[in-house]
């Protein structure tokens, strides 16, 4: 048997987001759905990684590459 997904906050089943009534998907409820952004908001949640400024370079220079437009 296939499980509904839950909602991330509060563990509820969710209805799938190609359901017509799942409004709120991923979450159960607009409440849960405000909860998660006040929890981005206040910086509970957050997506850490080292940066080195030489990657950021290189990744610049290897999208500029993969373009295929010349700058002549």
């Amino acid at each position: 048997m296939i499980r509904l997904p839950e909602c991330p906050i509060c563990k509820k089943p969710v209805a799938p987001a190609s359901d017509p009534n799942a409004s709120y998907a991923p979450f159960c409820s607009r409440r849960c759905k405000q909860v998660d952004l006040m929890r981005w908001c206040d910086g509970k949640y957050a997506i850490v990684e080292p940066l080195d400024p030489n990657q950021l370079v290189d990744s610049q220079v290897e999208e500029h590459a993969s373009d295929g437009e010349d700058d002549i």
